[in-house]
């Protein structure tokens, strides 16, 4: 049953509680003024043991890296997000270029029953990486309204799309898809013709994580919060926020990013979208953490009730 939470005018989607966006003009005055601070050319992280397979009854979330996850509840294994490729950009040779490689090889994964994808920037929704989860796992997916014939380029056979709010069941879990504050876009000429969000999954054992996607701050989180009052994990984004007069309405900095946790009421945070691909915002590539660290002081927020995760770490959640 579809809720219609969404808004659209002249066919395109619009945020329901700030609608500044910014089109092409804005787009040429940043990088006209853009100066970003170095960040390293690679970074070798420590390998981490590959994710466990687990059973219902406990919580897991092993961070791949920017906004890509797998987590597993219910005895279930979700994949969100999946970007597995150097750059998220359309070419090869040119666009925001990873500087660490992902967390865990997908043939690290100990399986895939699930896909879900927030929106359709490809740093979120990349097809190369979806072709290969197709070819391995041929898991259901769950996306938002539009996005859904990105997936079918891919191979994933009938992917269900969603609006704000629908709820589906899939592969014994509830899948609802919740708003955002952001955007979206492929090309130059389909801005916001599908629509943005997250992801709140619900297993029959009780257990509830929420993916946040995308979003800068607004009320939803607070609206998602009353909705689903037991979030046990909470994955919230903390970077691309610079420059902020450009990136407010869209990415949520650290200080806004605790305001999050707490409006949505989770009992535990892992941040993410930080520190992945150089030039896809002007941020030094280690504030989003040490931001994170203060806000957290300022609001009375423990230590562990917000972590930065290790990239291949897994997080077990009893």
């Amino acid at each position: 049953m579809t809720n219609f939470a969404s808004r659209r005018e002249a066919g395109r989607y619009v945020n329901l509680h700030d609608p500044t966006d910014h089109g092409l003009p804005d787009v040429w005055r940043w990088y006209r003024a853009r100066k970003p601070v170095p960040w390293p050319r690679w970074i070798e992280d420590p390998p981490r043991p590959p994710p466990p397979r687990l059973d219902a009854g406990r919580i897991a979330a092993t961070f791949i890296g920017h906004a890509s996850w797998l987590v597993q509840l219910g005895g279930v294994a979700v994949l969100i997000d999946p970007v597995w490729s150097p750059r998220a950009s359309p070419l090869d040779f040119a666009g925001p270029k990873r500087v660490r490689a992902p967390g865990q090889p997908l043939a690290a994964l100990p399986g895939v029953e699930l896909l879900l994808v927030s929106h359709n920037h490809y740093d979120h929704c990349d097809l190369a990486t979806l072709r290969q989860v197709q070819a391995r796992w041929a898991p259901p997916a769950v996306t938002s309204l539009g996005t859904g014939r990105l997936l079918a380029r891919a191979g994933l056979r009938d992917p269900r799309e969603c609006d704000w709010w629908d709820s589906v069941e899939v592969a014994g879990l509830r899948i609802t898809y919740v708003p955002s504050q952001h955007f979206s876009a492929r090309t130059a000429f389909d801005r916001n013709r599908a629509l943005w969000g997250g992801f709140v999954i619900e297993a029959p054992d009780g257990g509830c994580v929420y993916f946040a996607g995308d979003s800068g701050w607004c009320p939803h989180f607070e609206e998602i919060g009353r909705r689903f009052p037991r979030i046990d994990l909470a994955l919230l984004p903390i970077g691309a926020y610079a420059p902020r007069w450009f990136m407010r309405t869209q990415h949520m900095d650290p200080e806004e990013a605790v305001r999050a946790h707490l409006a949505c009421g989770a009992r535990a945070s892992l941040a993410m979208h930080f520190g992945t691909f150089f030039r896809l915002t002007d941020e030094p590539i280690d504030e989003p953490a040490a931001l994170l660290e203060a806000a957290k002081a300022r609001h009375g927020v423990a230590a562990q009730a917000f972590r930065v995760p290790g990239f291949g770490e897994t997080f077990l959640l009893d």
